[in-house]
């Protein structure tokens, strides 16, 4: 009789926030102005060369809103690694989406899904889902790196976040995503004006500190999807081909480390051996030396060591718990 029921509210199922043809005009632009912006910055690194302004706000837009992704889309948002108040998630919401990846409880629904069924059919983005052609891996690791933004969403994708859309300060944020958007955009632009007190250097800022900054975030996040599932190395026992690659371990603030995270989902320290740099992880030690990360979730030496894959070279990992 449960099941029926539950069949039932399947079919009576009808998704609250469909993606409109708005939405994905919107993902259009937002995929495809970074790199036309990049060509741009380019053309003019060629010919005028670049300030040192226009590299400080692209490096500090970048830190800002890469963590925002890092530490609250995935981290916190995804799945719930550590707790914080209300003002900190808001921040983390709103920086995440100046990075210009999808609404917050859209791009959790996806990672979550993700997880669940990893290189296997059904996962939204994986680089494996091919026949074995040359064609069909390209064609794959293309869709896994940015190719999977552009496809239908699924019409009962928000059922795996009830928990977002129920707390009112991430639902603010997702309704409003694109004017953070544009946010992520001005700061820049403002802060070149102010300084250079001209117009030219408010656009140049509004190109390195945006566009660029944009197009950088992008294919560093979604490297993780296709580099991180094709190449690296393995230091824990999975159930996919998620790898650790010390490139995008650096770039991506942790995030690169991610047959740790594959092994051990809920862990707020991606970097698990002490040399394995995990910007990400230090971040969250701050905001718990601060008390604004509680109940910080880190995997016990016994799970750590019941799935390390066997090596003459194995390092000890650091464990235990923060905050509280």
């Amino acid at each position: 009789m449960s099941i029926l029921r539950s069949q039932a509210r399947q079919q009576d199922y009808k998704d609250p926030h469909p993606l409109t043809f708005r939405d994905r005009a919107c993902v259009l632009i937002g995929v495809a102005s970074p790199p036309i912006g990049l060509a741009v910055a380019i053309i003019l690194l060629w010919r005028h060369g670049v300030g040192p302004l226009d590299l400080i706000l692209m490096a500090t837009m970048y830190l800002l809103t890469l963590l925002g992704i890092t530490l609250g889309y995935h981290r916190l948002f995804t799945h719930r690694s550590f707790v914080t108040p209300p003002a900190v998630r808001f921040t983390l919401a709103a920086l995440g989406s100046m990075a210009t990846q999808g609404p917050v409880i859209q791009w959790v629904a996806h990672h979550r899904r993700h997880h669940q069924q990893s290189d296997q059919e059904g996962d939204p983005h994986s680089p494996h889902l091919h026949d074995g052609s040359l064609w069909s891996v390209i064609r794959q690791a293309w869709h896994a790196h940015a190719g999977w933004l552009f496809e239908q969403e699924p019409a009962d994708l928000r059922r795996s976040v009830p928990d977002l859309l129920a707390d009112p300060v991430v639902s603010f944020v997702d309704r409003t995503f694109w004017y953070w958007v544009a946010l992520g955009l001005l700061i820049p632009a403002a802060c070149g004006l102010a300084i250079t007190h001209s117009w030219y250097g408010a656009a140049t800022a509004f190109l390195w500190g945006g566009l660029v900054r944009m197009a950088f975030t992008h294919h560093v996040t979604g490297s993780i999807n296709s580099v991180c599932h094709i190449w690296g190395s393995k230091d824990f026992v999975s159930s996919d081909e998620s790898r650790n690659n010390t490139l995008f371990g650096i770039l991506a603030f942790g995030e690169g480390w991610h047959n740790n995270h594959h092994a051990f989902p809920t862990s707020a320290r991606h970097g698990l051996k002490w040399y394995q740099f995990d910007l990400t992880w230090l971040t969250i030690r701050t905001l718990s030396f601060f008390r604004l990360a509680k109940n910080v979730r880190l995997p016990t030496p016994t799970a750590l060591e019941l799935k390390q894959v066997p090596t003459p070279l194995s390092q000890p990992s650091i464990s235990g718990s923060v905050g509280g």
